[in-house]
């Protein structure tokens, strides 16, 4: 049935009887943040680069 199994199924039925269908598409968005965070993680790429900032003591 639509290229799942008996395991496949008895997982997604676990996963719903657990955490309720009406927290699913939830879950779903706080894996998807989480996956895309860790990628840019390891690309090493920060949210805001450093900025450097002129103190009154030196000059522009």
């Amino acid at each position: 049935m639509f290229g799942l199994s008996i395991g496949h199924l008895l997982i997604v039925l676990v996963v719903v009887l657990l955490f309720g269908a009406r927290r699913l598409p939830e879950l779903g968005s706080a894996l998807g943040k989480g996956m895309f965070a860790f990628k840019k993680g390891l690309e090493g790429k920060d949210e805001e680069e450093p900025k450097k900032v002129n103190g009154p003591d030196q000059s522009a």
